[in-house]
């Protein structure tokens, strides 16, 4: 008992701005989507297992990476299995946990919303439901559904829907409709066949004219374009010909790329990046992380490589890590300006018989201010050597609305309700720091 005690290691302010950095490719793998997966004997339908997902988890990976929003979206397999209103009561309760998520974290989570498609009219319900009751941020489409590729004229009314939404679409690779299963079971579907369905669902939007017709959605394409860069020049090169036979109609290529964004989930290596800007500008291009089909270790160890990689290609990282998602989303994403920061000193006397309660009590609000609660910037907790009863806290607070606001919260309330009778004295210190103050800014 007489050595200190630290609640939570020290958040320096450095960590700030990074924190406002936004993932725009994560997936929530919720208990009741794989539970409806598995039961359908599905849960290897995409050629490898469904990695395991939960909160807590992800939050320690996105503070360890720096990245404020999580954009969340439901993974493949699409969760339809010939039963169109089980495949909405799926989504529905997937949309509504995201929601919850979105409104307990705020400024952690958005979501972009699953819709049970090859259904189009339980998918346009969805969607209305989602966007205009739940506030989902957009909604996340497969690349095909059984077969139904978008650029489906069967998939019309759902994006006439969605454009009047001015909605962003996030795109996802799924399965194809006809494969050689004994070939994606030797060769990972991941490696080279997501690559080419993304592609080859971009190029029937294209062929489709469909980012033409609805000229206000906001496509976002995965894994760093896929196999675009390659496939566009020879696209362009065999239109005139297919027009002028009559197997096509004349479509705007230009005009349907200029909605189209993209992620670096995957390997954005220098070769990829080079590539993905004969096709784009860099401000359409996104941060993703892939989490958690990617391991936390590789995602947090290579984000500075990935930084001074942007960076040696001329891109601004702010850009890519932040500006531009929030450009998409309409600035939706709530980025706090904060004001002058608040570093205090609490000094605690505990009664000694409730030592112990005291710590349990001071560890979890500590843990759950930081985890939830952006503003909270640090609480380090640590006993005295010679008299452990005597708890000093170093409080710092981004600015007095952070501050009053952790003091509205359930998790502060229960603490300060909780060790009333535990506490023999109180003393707050606010403090203007002084040396060490330039380092954290």
């Amino acid at each position: 008992m007489n050595k200190i005690l630290i609640i939570l290691a020290c958040m320096t302010l450095s960590a700030l701005p990074s924190m406002a950095q936004i993932d725009i490719h994560c997936h929530a793998i919720t208990e009741n989507y794989i539970d409806f997966v598995k039961a359908n004997g599905a849960e290897m339908d995409e050629g490898f297992p469904i990695p395991s997902w939960n909160l807590e988890r992800h939050i320690a990976f996105m503070d360890k990476a720096g990245i404020q929003t999580s954009v969340l979206t439901m993974p493949a397999p699409q969760p339809y299995f010939g039963d169109a209103k089980a495949s909405a009561n799926v989504c529905r309760r997937f949309n509504e946990e995201c929601t919850a998520l979105k409104t307990r974290y705020p400024g952690r989570f958005m979501f972009c919303a699953a819709l049970p498609l090859p259904n189009v009219e339980s998918a346009l319900r969805e969607a209305k439901y989602a966007l205009e009751t739940l506030g989902a941020d957009g909604v996340k489409l497969a690349t095909n559904s059984y077969g139904q590729y978008l650029g489906d004229p069967a998939l019309d009314t759902l994006m006439a829907y969605l454009d009047a939404q001015n909605a962003v679409i996030i795109l996802h690779p799924h399965k194809p409709s006809a494969v050689n299963a004994q070939l994606i079971a030797d060769v990972p579907m991941a490696s080279y066949e997501y690559l080419s369905e993304t592609t080859r669902t971009i190029l029937n939007m294209i062929a489709h004219n469909v980012l033409v017709r609805y000229p206000h959605l906001k496509v976002v394409v995965p894994h760093c374009g896929s196999f675009l860069p390659n496939a566009l020049p020879r696209f362009r090169s065999l239109l005139p010909v297919m027009i002028k036979q009559g197997y096509m109609q004349p479509v705007d290529v230009d005009a349907n790329l200029s909605r189209l964004y993209y992620d670096l989930a995957g390997a954005p290596t220098d070769e990829v990046i080079d590539a993905l800007l004969t096709i784009t500008t860099p401000d359409h291009i996104l941060y993703g992380s892939d989490y958690p089909y990617v391991a936390e270790q590789v995602l947090v160890g290579g984000k500075t490589a990935l930084e001074n990689r942007l960076a040696s290609h001329g891109l601004n990282p702010q850009d890519i890590f932040t500006d531009n998602a929030r450009r998409l989303f309409g600035e939706n994403i709530p980025l706090r300006q904060y004001g002058e920061r608040i570093v205090r000193l609490a000094e605690i006397e505990v009664v000694p018989k409730f030592l112990d309660e005291y710590l349990a009590f001071a560890k979890e609000v500590g843990e759950t201010s930081v985890k939830v609660e952006p503003g909270v910037l640090t609480l380090l907790s640590m006993q005295e050597k010679e008299n452990p009863y005597k708890i000093h806290i170093l409080e710092i607070y981004a600015d007095k609305e952070a501050y009053q606001s952790h003091l509205q919260t359930a998790h502060f309330k229960k603490y300060k309700e909780g060790t009333a009778k535990m506490v023999k004295s109180l003393k707050l210190i606010d403090t203007n720091p002084l040396a060490g103050m330039k380092q954290w800014e």
